[in-house]
């Protein structure tokens, strides 16, 4: 059979050959990977397990190679990176996801993955363009970035330095705006800090098969479940060992329950081992809904002991076929943890539960703004909005009826943050005071720019008008690559008192750090390039310093040119003297608002 003959039937050899992987995966599951994770051990050493990923043959189940892993680990890449389009795959999402349900249902709290991995366009990431890929991670379970290529980078004197070919993401010191990452890098560390708290609440295990690869059947398309609930993969050898009953709930020893097991179009193949599990199952009470099982891949399973049991239990009233999800749940008296209405784009949702408090947190799939109501299955408690990019905690107006809180709620351009539940209020309605936000002043007069070369010496540029660097003349400016300062002055006739002064910078390639008479104000590092300067102007004259970065390509291009003498060294030739350079600089327009309650 192994030569590709067919030995008694075709049916049998398709069955001995099942049972030939199978057993293949299950060697592999233990004598590999478990197999490292007990040296390791011994050495007081942890393991992270990354799968399959992407186009490999079948070798081990992906649940099995990652249930003893101290940290199980998958991957995403950028959009545009492994697969056409502008979205981030669906492959990636269906891989961290197998990493998230593996961490539920066997009781590990980190979820890691390969993460923002690109193929091209070096060095050209800046963190907005990185948020919407990282945050499509947090929304597909990770609690934990490992960013690929970030620890290969052994020069200091040679930037912008080695890459992993062109695969990676150039994430590094070396980066243009390295010194400037820090907000970034306190987005993700305090996403990723919330996002551990507490159990994950899930509605619902969705089992995908045997001998069967998660990034395989979801490769286009993600687990046909209702939006508002979420689910956790699960397969034979979780149901086989650590699944349980218990009052007609799934459990396991340390994660969420489960109050439905769903059967992907792959069950109608399902071994009758894992039939009679879930025959026990639903004897204790268990609803399953999805396809009917329709005869066993194994060669060594008996065919009419499978459809006598099959036939038994399907006729149980907890079994449901061919009815939605959300439907069979509603049935059982449970309804959407998350609804959204009236949004322009998805809002997608992770949900964590503490001891007392029930944490959400939500994120805006678009580069527009995006305004939504948003009603939870909480319900008893003041919800506040909690910002991981500034770590600042807001009230936020809120109704309780009918069992759920419904909040409206405003995200920015690819916004994300958390809505906590925290202390308990008899109160059914509340309403934030509003804010009304008042132009000042647009900054339209003449900024003086310095730039820092390669060489040290400086440049100092007076412009009328803001435009991206690569329109002025000047090869220098045209191919800069680093941090340049803008200064200018501006006027307040007075400080209005309980104002809330907004400097407000319009459209910035790629990151811009704010002084206001001396005094810092914080890094704008997306949309929209705003901050809060209160605490530092004044009425009378203010100065004002803006110190933009940009990206590595355009002096990596202006290396390129014929003439060019080279200061940047890397290991491959991404850009050639004809790429296109990068809007560059502080584009505008900039003004002073302040925001006042009414």
């Amino acid at each position: 059979m192994l030569t590709g003959r067919v030995v008694n039937n075709y049916t049998a050899s398709e069955q001995f050959l099942w049972d030939l992987r199978k057993t293949i995966g299950e060697l592999i599951a233990e004598n590999h990977y478990d197999q490292i994770g007990e040296v390791l051990h011994q050495r007081g050493m942890k393991r992270y397990t990354e799968s399959h990923e992407n186009k490999r043959i079948y070798l081990a189940d992906g649940m099995d190679v990652k249930r003893k892993a101290d940290i199980p680990m998958s991957a995403m890449w950028t959009p545009g990176s492994l697969a056409g389009g502008g979205e981030e795959e669906i492959r990636s999402k269906a891989d961290i996801r197998e990493s998230a349900s593996v961490a539920h249902i066997y009781g590990q709290n980190l979820v890691a993955a390969e993460s923002m991995t690109s193929i091209g366009n070096a060095f050209g990431y800046d963190p907005q363009r990185l948020k919407r890929t990282a945050d499509m991670e947090l929304a597909s379970g990770l609690n934990r970035f490992v960013i690929h290529t970030s620890v290969h980078q052994p020069l200091d004197d040679m930037k912008p330095g080695f890459s992993l070919g062109s695969f990676g993401q150039y994430f590094t010191r070396q980066e243009t705006w390295a010194e400037q990452a820090k907000p970034w890098m306190t987005y993700l560390g305090l996403s990723c800090y919330m996002l551990q708290q507490g159990k994950p609440v899930v509605d619902m295990l969705y089992y995908y098969g045997e001998n069967k690869n998660i990034t395989s059947l979801f490769t286009t398309k993600l687990a046909d479940v209702s939006p508002g609930y979420e689910y956790d993969f699960v397969n034979a050898t979780a149901l086989l060992t650590i699944v349980w009953a218990k009052k007609g709930k799934l459990i396991v020893p340390s994660g969420p329950t489960y109050h439905l097991l769903v059967l992907d179009e792959s069950a109608r193949q399902m071994t009758l081992p894992v039939l009679k599990r879930i025959g026990e199952l639903i004897k204790a009470g268990v609803h399953v809904a999805g396809v009917k099982p329709e005869q066993s891949p194994s060669l060594s399973d008996d065919p009419a002991a499978f459809r006598t049991l099959v036939d038994q239990l399907w006729r149980s009233p907890n079994v449901t076929v061919g009815k939605p999800v959300a439907q069979v749940l509603k049935a059982l008296s449970i309804p959407e943890d998350v609804l959204v209405r009236g949004e322009k784009a998805p809002v997608l949702y992770v949900h964590q539960q503490t001891a007392n408090e029930p944490i959400y947190w939500l994120n805006s799939r678009s580069d527009e703004p995006n305004d939504a109501e948003i009603s939870f299955r909480s319900t008893g408690r003041v919800p506040m909005i909690w910002h991981p990019q500034t770590g600042k905690i807001e009230s936020v107006s809120y109704r309780i009826a009918d069992g759920r809180t419904v909040i409206p709620l405003h995200f920015d351009s690819w916004d994300a943050y958390f809505v906590v539940f925290g202390e308990p209020t008899r109160a059914t309605t509340f309403t934030k005071p509003t804010r009304t936000e008042t132009k000042v002043t647009a900054l339209t007069t003449s900024w003086r720019v310095q730039f820092l070369m390669a060489s040290g010496d400086p440049c100092t540029l007076t412009l009328d008008n803001l435009t991206s660097w690569t329109d002025n003349a000047d090869a220098a400016v045209k191919y800069f690559s680093g941090t340049a300062a803008y200064q200018i002055l501006f006027s307040l006739l007075e400080v209005v008192k309980n104002g809330h002064y907004i400097l407000d910078i319009g459209e910035v390639k790629n990151m811009a750090e704010v002084i206001v008479n001396g005094k810092n104000g914080g890094i704008a590092w997306k949309k929209p390039f705003r901050l809060d300067i209160t605490e530092a102007v004044k009425a009378g004259n203010n100065r004002l310093e803006i110190r933009v970065t940009n990206l590595w390509p355009n002096r990596l291009i202006g290396d390129a040119q014929p003439d060019a003498v080279k200061t940047t060294f890397t290991t491959m030739p991404f850009y050639q003297a004809t790429s296109p350079l990068l809007p560059s600089g502080l584009l505008g327009p900039v003004q002073v608002l302040v925001s006042t309650t009414n």
